[in-house]
C-alpha cells in the first residue's frame, strides 16, 4: 500500500480526492440551506428572550433574563407545564394500548380485513383542526349529537356541558387525541407485525406454547424497535399538538385546559409578550431537541442490531 502510496502519479492523486470529495460537494448546497432555516431561526429566538420586545416586535436592549423571570414565575405557566406531561402521557399511553391490541386484531386472516385495514386508516387521511371542529359541534351542550344520542338511549336525564367544566373538557380532549392518534401508530405496529418471521411462531407452535406465551416471548420482543419508533415520534407530535386543544376550548375555560403550545400562543398573540414567548418556544425546541436526539439514536441502534 505505501509503495501504491508513493508511485501515484499527481494526476491520479487529484482524481482520487475528486472522488473522495465528490458526495460532500454534491450535499453541500442542500446542507447550507438547511442549517439556515434550522440554525438562524433559533439564533433568531435566542436572541429575542434575552432582550425587551414591545408588542409591536421592535427588539430592544437586554433585560437581564427579565423573560426568563417572568416566565418562571407564572403560576400558569407551571399549570401548563403539569397539563402538558399529562396531556401527552395520556395520549401516547393510551394510543399504544389501543393501537396494539388494533394491530394485532388487523394482523389476524379473517373476511374483510382489507375493508378494516380502511376503515382505521381512514381518519389518518382527514385534517386535525377539521376532526375537532366536528367534535366541537358535536361535544355542543344544547344541539350536540353526543348528548342527543345518549339522551335518546337513556343514558343521561340532562345534558352535559362537556366542554364547561376543566377537567371534563380535558379528559375529552385526551380521548380525542387518542382516537386520532391510533391510525398513524397502528400503521407502524403493522408494519412491525409484517416483517416478523413467521418460522418462529411455526416452532413455538410445535413445542406447544400458548397464544399469550408466544406473544409475550416472541411479539413483544421482536416489536420493541417498532414500539419505541411509535413512542418518540407519538410523543413529538402530541406534545407539539395545538389544534384539538384550541379548536375546542381555547385552553378554557379559565386556562384550566392550557398546555405549552397553547400557553405559547396566548401571550404571544393575544397578549403580545413576545419576549416571554420566545423562552417558552425555546424550552418546548429543546424538548423536541431531545425526542428527535432520542429517535434517531433508536434508529441507529436498530440498523446497526438488523446488519
Amino acid at each position: 500500500m505505501a509503495a501504491e502510496t508513493q508511485t501515484m502519479t499527481p494526476a491520479r492523486a487529484q482524481s482520487r480526492a475528486a472522488y473522495v470529495m465528490a458526495p460532500y460537494l454534491m450535499i453541500a448546497p442542500g446542507l447550507i440551506l438547511a442549517c439556515f432555516i434550522i440554525l438562524y431561526p433559533f439564533y433568531a429566538l435566542i436572541n429575542t428572550s434575552l432582550r425587551e420586545v414591545n408588542r409591536f416586535g421592535m427588539i430592544r436592549d437586554l433585560n437581564n433574563f427579565e423573560n426568563f423571570t417572568e416566565v418562571f414565575s407564572d403560576p400558569l405557566f407551571h399549570a401548563a407545564i403539569w397539563r402538558s406531561v399529562i396531556w401527552t402521557g395520556s395520549v401516547v399511553g393510551g394510543t399504544l394500548l389501543i393501537s396494539v391490541v388494533t394491530a394485532l386484531i388487523l394482523h389476524r386472516q379473517f373476511y374483510g380485513r382489507a375493508i378494516a385495514r380502511v376503515i382505521v386508516m381512514l381518519p389518518w387521511s382527514v385534517s386535525l383542526s377539521l376532526l375537532a371542529v366536528v367534535w366541537r359541534w358535536a361535544l355542543n351542550a344544547e344541539s350536540g349529537l353526543l348528548n342527543h344520542s345518549l339522551m335518546q338511549m337513556g343514558i343521561l336525564d340532562a345534558p352535559v356541558v362537556w366542554l364547561g367544566n376543566g377537567t371534563i373538557a380535558f379528559t375529552v380532549e385526551i380521548f380525542i387525541g387518542i382516537l386520532v392518534s391510533i391510525p398513524f401508530t397502528t400503521t407502524i405496529l403493522l408494519g412491525g407485525l409484517s416483517a416478523m418471521p413467521q418460522d418462529i411462531y411455526e416452532a413455538a407452535t410445535m413445542e406447544g406454547a400458548t397464544p399469550w406465551h408466544k406473544f409475550r416471548t416472541i411479539t413483544m420482543p421482536l416489536m420493541r424497535p417498532f414500539v419505541n419508533i411509535a413512542v418518540v415520534l407519538n410523543m413529538i407530535n402530541v406534545f407539539n399538538s395545538f389544534p384539538i386543544i384550541w379548536i375546542l376550548t381555547e385552553g378554557g375555560p379559565a386556562n384550566s385546559t392550557d398546555i405549552l403550545v397553547t400557553y405559547l400562543y396566548k401571550i404571544a398573540f393575544k397578549y403580545g409578550k413576545l419576549g416571554e414567548a420566545s423562552v417558552v418556544s425555546l424550552l418546548m425546541v429543546v424538548f423536541l431537541l431531545i425526542c428527535s436526539i432520542i429517535y434517531l439514536r433508536l434508529i441507529s441502534r436498530e440498523q446497526t442490531y438488523g446488519s
